[in-house]
């Protein structure tokens, strides 16, 4: 597959409002729709720009039909697109192909999500007729930590890796949580915690697995040009490269166990099309559900060899003061993770090149952004910089 170096906009495509909702944590008073009515508005208020400008709005989740009635917008253009958890990633780039046709010039992407309060969402449960009602759940694979054993324990073979290898990842993210007042794990912990917490799946312990929260979280993303006149002109990010794709509906039926097809082919689109190279990149989040998946990103969007990721981690490269900082806020293991957290991932890639962030890396000019969707399901790339193409 032949792919341009140009942009498909060229990166003339900002976001010039971000916000996360006001509170995040366990949230009992507080509905699915209003989480993301109330990112919506921090957002719109940090884009310094008036509600009526929107003109498009996407999510996933409820549908867009529903968040726009309820900020009272009616838009010309909405994706409903839902792909799990990196939906918000290909969301931006579906929104940046929106404003770079004129099909939209603002459109707002929001995420809600009452994942640990349930409140306001529907129930769990899959149809038995389903694909992975037929073929995984008579097996035991009724949710993701069980679902997620087969590959990582496939790839954990393939490399010779072990369970203190994934180990190492939690306690390397935990650092950036533990100054971070927003996060939901902050206690220090080292290798010997982690494998000594309560085993969940094997091989997961409990610190392997993510936080379950309620939170939320918004973008308002628009032209260059319109970034411009904006009051939050000096802190617009833009949209340089993205990429997506998509595999099977159940893990099991991955193309290839120890490697996930959508993370190589989406970063690959996402380099080209931001005409980056990985020496370029000062700041990554990865998707971070479960400990191994910052491992399998390492390696399938090309940052490391086959092989190289736990080695990577253990030596202290993506901790503070490393040469590549990962999940700077602590990552779905240690801040917050609603259920889809990819917009959370952008968020704080957000707040890096605005240099907004908690715990702030110097001099950060670009940004990586990697995410999972449906476990091995689907998956979204956006190369992000606070320097326009």
């Amino acid at each position: 597959m032949t792919m341009t170096t140009q942009s498909m906009h060229g990166g003339n495509v900002a976001i010039v409002g971000a916000s996360e909702t006001d509170r995040i944590g366990a949230l009992p008073d507080v509905s699915m729709i209003h989480l993301h009515t109330n990112a919506a508005r921090r957002a719109i208020a940090d884009a310094g720009i008036d509600k009526s400008e929107i003109d498009g709005v996407a999510t996933a989740g409820p549908t867009p039909i529903e968040v726009a009635d309820q900020l009272g917008i009616r838009p010309r253009w909405v994706d409903g697109t839902m792909i799990g958890g990196c939906s918000f990633m290909a969301l931006v780039r579906h929104a940046a192909a929106a404003i770079a046709s004129r099909a939209a010039s603002v459109v707002l992407v929001t995420h809600g999500e009452s994942g640990r309060s349930r409140v306001g969402v529907p129930g769990y449960g899959r149809a038995a007729s389903s694909i992975s009602g037929q073929f995984e759940a008579p097996y035991g694979a009724l949710a993701p930590y069980s679902s997620f054993t087969t590959p990582v324990l496939a790839f954990m073979k393939a490399r010779g890796f072990t369970r203190e290898d994934l180990a190492e990842v939690v306690v390397s993210q935990r650092l950036w949580a533990i100054p971070n007042e927003r996060a939901s794990r902050r206690d220090p912990i080292d290798v010997e915690g982690v494998l000594a917490a309560a085993p969940i799946a094997y091989p997961f312990t409990k610190d392997m697995c993510c936080v379950v929260t309620d939170a939320g979280g918004a973008l308002v993303v628009t032209s260059a040009e319109r970034a411009r006149d904006l009051p939050s002109a000096d802190r617009a990010v833009y949209l340089l490269g993205s990429g997506e794709g998509t595999e099977s509906v159940i893990v099991s039926q991955m193309d290839q166990l120890d490697s996930f097809g959508p993370f190589r082919r989406g970063a690959q689109e996402a380099f080209q099309t931001a005409g980056l190279s990985h020496d370029d990149i000062d700041h990554v989040m990865f998707y971070d559900a479960f400990a191994h998946l910052p491992l399998y990103m390492l390696e399938d969007t090309g940052f490391v060899g086959k092989g190289e990721s736990a080695a990577f981690f253990k030596e202290g490269h993506t901790r503070p003061g490393g040469d590549l900082p990962i999940n700077t806020q602590g990552g779905g293991l240690s801040y917050t993770h609603s259920g889809m957290y990819g917009m959370f991932a952008i968020q704080e890639a957000v707040r890096q090149l605005r240099g907004e962030a908690v715990v702030q890396v110097p001099d950060v000019k670009t940004s990586f952004v990697q995410g999972v969707g449906m476990m091995f399901g689907a998956g979204g790339s956006l190369v992000l910089s606070n320097q326009r193409g």
